[in-house]
């Protein structure tokens, strides 16, 4: 059940809102609006008044209800309504009148509209439009000509619908810790249906504006990478001159007078204001020293892979750190992936921006390389042109979303941990439609019977418990390609066999054969070390041969669920 305030205001937001609830709605969809509870129980209905004339009923039930507003003339607040839609969702059973009488009660006290008992309360009235939800409209003003006592009631009405769900056995939502972003109107929802659009103007921004400040390494390419993806932008400059924030809109997205529907970034989400997203830039931003080159692909796959070890051994700082870059990775990886994977990822980032925000501050100091990684990835994404960049990296990804799902499942981020249960979904299915081209092609590679024995019978004895599932598994091929290209870059093929399965346990890999292939062709493509340090890693295996590197270290007991690799 979902609860959702809005405040009015203006010398006739009463009769205004009174209107739209026994009107037929924006999109004819208010089905017989009438009252199923008031203040006294006893307030004119214009959707129950078959005799009169319903426009002059509407007039008498705002005339009411304003009245304690009337009688302090120049004195009375800013904001006059307090209007809270509450909506089931479509599976839960349909609530009779007298079972959305009592919600609406429920709603106006925790609010501190009218608390129980309280006669000198606010004035009321619940209006049903449809099955599944009812609309709350209260003035702001007690009877008694004092202001209700309403501080944090967001909060408060959220934590009743929680108990009404439990109550009437409806749908239990997750509870949030205030860091969510504020999501699209029903107006806005209605705008975007009627002009065919999928998403509102709001969501379209947010997610692009998301993307910019995930590519951009400056301000300035920030502001660039937004105009260059058809958002307009105009900056908010203070009386010296200087930036102080932002807003964006959509070419084509107007009010009704023609002029352009401005957001500013803190309204698309509180870390999308110009302060934060400064923060987050001068944060990541190059050192001095270059990096060292190498294959983006590799090192955002590699760095992803060390984001479970910070969500299991890290502080929680860096720990929430990481959790943003991930979520920048996946906000770019639509842009750069293949084209049938990119509806899943889009939606498998959309869902992931909710598991990046709670109340710990990130520390994103750990996560400079994946960031700068990323980054790369997005400007040269061809760097990988065997397709298996993306798959790899997408393998790391579910390694890590899942390893965030047990981080917030710890820490009781409900609607944290929901999100990125969501997002493991998609990103599955996007692996899924990835993952077969790029293993074919390696398997179309492999190395005679002979050279595939011998890799076989090293697996025998480094895990025997593994050892047939990965020869008879369909990645066996690509695996003994990516071994026999280690070989020719110079490595020990049972060295770098031995180094990819210390990297992390193959218990909860379902196909353990698809985590070796993207292990050892990272590793193939390292330097060689000489044949001295390889007899003496040789022995260091042979010595250690269970030792454990970053995630391989969870105890089975906090390890999280297992996921198609």
């Amino acid at each position: 059940m979902i609860p959702k305030i809005i405040l009015g205001k203006g010398p006739h937001a009463t009769r205004r809102t009174i209107g739209y609830l026994f009107g037929k709605g924006r999109a004819n969809e208010h089905t017989d609006p009438h009252l199923v509870a008031s203040w006294n129980d006893f307030a004119p209905d214009p959707g129950r008044s078959p005799h009169r004339n319903p426009k002059d009923v509407a007039d008498q039930l705002a005339a009411q209800l304003d009245q304690p507003v009337k009688m302090l003339g120049d004195k009375a607040p800013k904001h006059t309504v307090w209007h809270c839609p509450v909506r089931a969702a479509p599976e839960d059973p349909i609530l009779t009148d007298e079972q959305w009488a009592d919600v609406a009660r429920r709603i106006v006290a925790a609010a501190g509209i009218a608390p129980d008992g309280d006669e000198e309360a606010c004035r009321w009235v619940a209006v049903r439009h449809a099955d599944d939800h009812i609309h709350i409209a209260a003035t702001l003003v007690r009877q008694d000509g004092r202001r209700p006592s309403r501080g944090y009631d967001q909060r408060a009405v959220q934590k009743e619908a929680r108990r009404i769900e439990v109550d009437y056995g409806l749908r239990r939502l997750k509870p949030g810790d205030g860091t969510a972003a504020k999501r699209p109107t029903s107006k806005e929802h209605f705008k975007a249906k009627r002009q065919g659009q999928d998403a509102t103007a709001r969501e379209v921004l947010r997610l692009r504006v998301r993307r910019a400040v995930a590519a951009a390494s400056s301000e300035a390419e920030f502001f660039a990478l937004l105009e260059a993806t058809g958002v307009t932008v105009r900056p908010k400059a203070g009386p010296s001159g200087d930036v102080l924030g932002y807003s964006v809109a959509l070419p084509g997205d107007v009010n009704k007078v023609g002029e352009p529907v401005w957001f500013s970034g803190s309204t698309l989400a509180s870390d999308l204001s110009l302060p934060k997203v400064r923060q987050r830039l001068s944060d990541t931003a190059p050192e001095p020293i270059a990096p060292r080159p190498g294959d983006p692909w590799h090192q955002a796959t590699a760095a992803t892979e060390r984001i479970a070890s910070h969500l299991t051994f890290g502080d929680d700082h860096a720990a929430q750190g990481q959790l943003v870059a991930l979520g920048a990775a996946l906000d770019l990886l639509p842009v750069t992936a293949p084209s049938a994977a990119k509806a899943e990822l889009q939606l498998a980032a959309a869902a992931f921006e909710r598991a990046t925000r709670s109340r710990i501050t990130a520390d994103r100091d750990s996560a400079r390389v994946l960031r700068r990684s990323v980054q790369a990835i997005w400007r040269h994404p061809d760097a990988a042109g065997d397709g298996s960049g993306p798959a790899m990296l997408l393998d790391a990804a579910l390694t890590a979303v899942a390893f965030a799902i047990h981080w917030h499942r710890t820490h009781q981020h409900a609607q944290q941990e929901a999100a990125a249960q969501q997002a493991l979904v998609h990103l599955q299915a996007a692996y899924g439609t990835v993952i077969e081209p790029a293993l074919g092609d390696l398997a179309r590679r492999a190395p005679g019977q002979q050279t595939k024995h011998r890799y076989a019978h090293h697996l025998q004895r480094a895990v025997p418990e593994h050892a047939e599932r990965i020869v008879e598994g369909r990645a066996w091929d690509a695996l003994a390609t990516v071994l026999a290209e280690a070989e020719t870059q110079g490595h020990n093929a049972a060295t770098v066999l031995d180094q990819a399965l210390s990297q992390r346990s193959l218990d909860d890999a379902r196909h353990p054969a698809r985590a070796l292939t993207w292990r050892i062709q990272r590793l193939g493509q390292r330097h060689a070390s000489g044949p001295r340090a390889q007899a003496a890693m040789a022995r260091s295996t042979a010595l250690h041969p269970t030792a454990p590197a970053s995630a391989a270290a969870v105890p089975s007991s906090q390890r999280s669920p297992a996921r198609p690799r």
